[in-house]
């Protein structure tokens, strides 16, 4: 008698058991692929999304590393204005995995020639990481300075590093056309101008996600051949797509690209897990309910359940409970300045195309 491949499975497989009936979020969700101690070094990047992940982290005492933490004369509600407590160093978001590629291919000795620093009203500013002074630097002899101890950092933080977790957010960048290095944020929006000329929008597609993700990894790992990888996807939608299309479409194929990423490495490499966060957030069950009425920033509610999942995969009955996090009002002021900032670069890139 021929039996069907899926008798016998487990009930996680199947739609009605795995979630229509289960519990959410479904307790048998996500499967660590190797285990993370507390004595693992953890380094963090990625969207805006990553930093509940460290954070939920050093909640239950892992030991999540941060090679520029803050001084002491800025307080912990400025920090995330000033890029300090955000990641594992003060890169600010890479949103995109050409950034990752570009950022560890400079920290070890292959910078670009390209417009790296921008001005605004007589300050001086990174146009790598342009918001981790909200004010400028005095001078661009002071940008180029920071930057190399920056760099010296990044070197410094992933040598020493046992797992890298990265949330992958976007695919849709800006970049320096002669160069070809990518930008974390549109020029004119913090600092610089627009120039068309030189300025080109980038949509990133499968497969150069995944080059650049393979790239970056691949110089880690010659560096430290042990090093586990830890991706995730940000569930938080673009706040403005320069690609011409609805917000929406424009918002469900680039988490698509990344999601489809992130399975094919998980798939290709040993060393490499993917945990589910944006499923968690974006599915049926959720809905829009996990969404703060913009329908863009996760509720720190939402986001708590996320990293219970997380953690008690890892640590079983152990896992500290998660609770919600108020956002600081710095937090959500620096929320509110980078989309009003997204809104105005793509409003100059509308009137970029028109006069052409």
């Amino acid at each position: 008698m021929t039996r069907s491949p899926y008798q016998g499975i487990d009930a996680r497989a199947f739609w009605r058991t795995g979630m229509a009936e289960a519990a959410y979020p479904p307790p048998d969700l996500y499967r660590p692929r190797w285990e993370l101690t507390k004595t693992d070094r953890i380094v963090t990047a990625g969207s805006c999304f990553a930093q509940h992940v460290g954070r939920a982290l050093r909640r239950n005492g892992f030991n999540v590393l941060d090679a520029e933490p803050r001084p002491g004369h800025i307080a912990p509600e400025d920090g995330p204005n000033h890029g300090y407590d955000m990641y594992s160093a003060r890169y600010g978001n890479l949103y995109t995995t050409r950034q990752l590629r570009q950022l560890i291919e400079e920290a070890w000795g292959s910078p670009r020639d390209f417009d790296a620093i921008w001005e605004k009203d007589g300050r001086f500013y990174d146009a790598l990481r342009p918001n981790i002074e909200p004010s400028g630097f005095a001078s661009a002899e002071a940008v180029k300075a920071e930057r190399a101890k920056h760099l010296e950092k990044v070197r410094e933080v992933f040598g020493q590093a046992d797992v890298f977790i990265f949330t992958l957010g976007l695919t849709e960048a800006w970049l320096h056309k002669p160069s070809g290095q990518v930008y974390a944020t549109a020029p004119g929006t913090i600092a610089g101008s627009y120039d068309p000329e030189i300025h080109a929008f980038a949509n990133f597609r499968t497969a150069e996600v995944k080059a650049d993700l393979e790239a970056a990894l691949a110089r880690l790992k010659a560096l430290n051949p042990a090093l586990r990888v830890l991706l995730t996807v940000s569930p938080v939608p673009l706040t403005a797509t320069a690609s011409e299309a609805h917000v929406l479409t424009a918002t469900t194929l680039s988490k698509s690209v990344l999601r489809a990423v992130a399975g094919e490495m998980q798939a290709d490499h040993p060393e490499v897990d993917y945990f589910p966060s944006y499923e968690l957030v974006t599915s049926v069950k959720a809905g829009g309910a996990w969404f703060e009425p913009n329908l863009r920033s996760v509720r720190e509610a939402s986001v708590a359940q996320v990293m219970a999942v997380f953690t008690r995969a890892h640590l079983g009955d152990a896992a500290a409970p998660i609770e919600a996090v108020e956002e600081t009002p710095s937090e959500d002021r620096a929320a509110r300045r980078a989309e009003r900032q997204e809104r105005k670069a793509a409003r100059e890139e509308r009137r970029a195309k028109r006069r052409k």
